[in-house]
C-alpha cells in the first residue's frame, strides 16, 4: 500500500509538473519571437530586408511572410490592410523604403517623403488594428542633425536642423520613429525603432543615379580598372566622415534587438569607427586593384561633415559588430562581380 501511494503521489507531481513546463513553453512562445512565430519582413527584396530573411532562415525560423512590390503595394492603405487581415503576422521587420544617396534624394524629393511615409503610416497602423505582437521599424542615421556633436547619441534626435541634401528621407524616418512611439503610448504595442549606419553588402544599389557612396566607388574603380581609365572622378572633396556597416551584420542585430529590447527609445546600430570617403575611396581601389588616380569634384556637395553613431547602448545590451570594413568590402565587391556588374553589363 505505501508503495503504491508513493507511486501515485510521484505520478501526481509528475502530471503537474509537465503542466507548469508546458504552460511555460507556451507563455515564452507569447512573448518572444520562436521557430513558430508568424514573421512578416517588409522589404525582403532590398538589401537590408534580404539579409533578415537569411538570418531567420539560418536560425531555423521557417515561417516568414514575404511579398513582392507588384504583389503588394505598401503604400496602398487598403492593400496592406487586407494583407494583415489574411495573413496575421505576429512581427513584423520594416526594412522596406524608398532610399538612395545624394543625387537621388536631391532629385527625387517628392518622392522619398510621400513612399516612406504611405510605407510606414500603413503597416504601423495595420500592425496596431491587427495586434501584432512586436515590430521593428528601421530608420537611418541621417535623422540626426546635420551639426550635432560626434558621435551621435540617440538623445540628439530633434536638437538641430537636418542636412538639406537628404531631409524629405529624414523626416520621414522621424515620422516613423514618432510613429512607433506614438502607438506604444496610446495603444501599449511594442513598436521599437533601429537606427543603422550607412550600409552595404550583398544585394547592393549599383545605380550611379539612386546609389549610395560605398556602392558607387565599388562600381566606379572596377570599371576604370577594366576601361585603363587615368583617373576616377568621386563627388566633393573627400574630407566627410561615415561609418559604415555590413548589411548581414545588421541582420544580426536586428534579431537580436527582437529578442532581446523592448523599450520605447531607438536604438542606434553600427560598428563605432568611422572614415573619410577619401580614406574609404583609397581602400576600395586597392581592393579592387585600381592603379590610377582620384579626383575630386568639389563643385559637388559632400552632405553632412560626420556622422559616427554612438553605439554604447547597443553594446550595453550585449551585441558588437563583427565584420570589418576591408572584409565586408571584399564579400561586396565578389557579390559585385557575380549578379550585380553582369546585370548592369547587359543593361
Amino acid at each position: 500500500m505505501d508503495i503504491g501511494y508513493e507511486q501515485l503521489t510521484l505520478s501526481k507531481y509528475y502530471v503537474i509538473f509537465k503542466i507548469i513546463i508546458i504552460y511555460f513553453i507556451k507563455l515564452s512562445d507569447e512573448i518572444s519571437m520562436n521557430l513558430r512565430s508568424k514573421i512578416y519582413i517588409a522589404g525582403h527584396r532590398g538589401m537590408v530586408g534580404s539579409a533578415i530573411c537569411r538570418a531567420l532562415k539560418a536560425r531555423g525560423y521557417h515561417h516568414i511572410i514575404l511579398r513582392t512590390s507588384s504583389e503588394l503595394d505598401l503604400r496602398n492603405q487598403q492593400a496592406v490592410a487586407d494583407f494583415f487581415a489574411n495573413e496575421e503576422p505576429e512581427y513584423v521587420f520594416m526594412a522596406a523604403a524608398t532610399v538612395g544617396g545624394i543625387l537621388a534624394n536631391s532629385t527625387y524629393r517628392a518622392n522619398f517623403i510621400y513612399d516612406n511615409l504611405m510605407i510606414e503610416t500603413n503597416i504601423i497602423h495595420s500592425s496596431w488594428v491587427n495586434n501584432v505582437t512586436k515590430l521593428m521599424f528601421l530608420g537611418s542615421s541621417c535623422i540626426y542633425p546635420k551639426l550635432a556633436p560626434q558621435p551621435l547619441k540617440e538623445p540628439y534626435l530633434l536638437t538641430g536642423e537636418l542636412e538639406p541634401s537628404n531631409e524629405s528621407y529624414a523626416i520621414a524616418k522621424i515620422a516613423g520613429i514618432k510613429l512607433c512611439e506614438s502607438y506604444r503610448d496610446q495603444y501599449d504595442c511594442n513598436f521599437i525603432s533601429v537606427m543603422p549606419t550607412n550600409l552595404y553588402g550583398y544585394g547592393d544599389n549599383y545605380d550611379l543615379k539612386t546609389s549610395h557612396v560605398l556602392p558607387a566607388l565599388i562600381r566606379k574603380f572596377h570599371e576604370a580598372k577594366i576601361t585603363n581609365q587615368p583617373f576616377v572622378k568621386v563627388w566633393g572633396t573627400g574630407k566627410p566622415k561615415r561609418e559604415f556597416l555590413f548589411a548581414d551584420d545588421l541582420a544580426n542585430a536586428c534579431l537580436f534587438l527582437m529578442s532581446n529590447y523592448n523599450d520605447k527609445e531607438l536604438v542606434n546600430v553600427g560598428t563605432g569607427v568611422d572614415l573619410s570617403i577619401g580614406e574609404l575611396a583609397n581602400e576600395i581601389s586597392s581592393i579592387i586593384g585600381y592603379e590610377g588616380q582620384i579626383s575630386w569634384d568639389s563643385s559637388k556637395p559632400d552632405g553632412t561633415p560626420r556622422k559616427l553613431l554612438d553605439v554604447s547602448k547597443l553594446r550595453s545590451l550585449g551585441w558588437k559588430s563583427s565584420v570589418s570594413l576591408q572584409q565586408g568590402i571584399r564579400l561586396a565587391y565578389a557579390d559585385f562581380l557575380k549578379s550585380a556588374y553582369a546585370e548592369l553589363s547587359v543593361a
